[in-house]
């Protein structure tokens, strides 16, 4: 059997991020699935710039070398679960540029988001909602809302973290169902 691939896409390129700790948490917990394989894309290390592509991303016409990159990596995943943080009841904007540089390459890949802040993000991820349904992104039902606080410290963080668990495993079942 041919395994599957999810990308835990980071949305945050902050410094002293908590995304990546989160990130971290969740690749650990869902590693535990036998038929599909959760890798870390950190948006700080695919280094977008804001939008610089002439034409819309429907077309597919890319003139940069880093958005061809970009498409070919997104092209190469099954499906994704986006990580962040809600930030002024939103979302990073490092992460809508990240997601409006491509457009097909979205389609009908079942995508979950992992939103966390003082009340877990779901204002984040209401918005979030909007741009996955506009690009045919097939949301899956289950969505966890971490609720950190910005000062917990790492070990804080991590307790925290680790009381979603059965959440997760959820979220891995649900990735089963859905690409196989």
């Amino acid at each position: 059997m041919i395994m599957k691939k999810v990308g835990i896409i980071v949305g945050s390129v902050r410094p002293n991020r908590r995304s990546m700790q989160v990130a971290d948490w969740l690749k650990v917990q869902l590693k535990k699935s036998t038929k599909v394989q959760f890798d870390i894309i950190d948006l700080k290390e695919i280094d977008l710039p804001m939008m610089n592509e002439p034409k819309i991303p429907y077309l597919g016409l890319y003139i940069h070398e880093k958005t061809r990159k970009w498409s070919k990596l997104v092209q190469s995943y099954d499906g994704f679960v986006f990580v962040f943080p809600q930030y002024n009841w939103g979302y990073p904007a490092v992460l809508k540029n990240a997601i409006d540089y491509l457009g097909n390459e979205w389609r009908d890949k079942p995508v979950s988001l992992v939103t966390f802040g003082g009340h877990g993000g779901p204002q984040a991820q209401i918005a979030m909602k909007l741009v996955i349904t506009g690009l045919k992104m097939t949301p899956l039902p289950v969505n966890l809302q971490i609720s950190l606080m910005p000062d917990d410290s790492i070990a804080t963080a991590d307790r925290k973290l680790n009381t979603y668990n059965s959440q997760v495993a959820l979220l891995g079942t649900a990735f089963e169902n859905e690409l196989f």
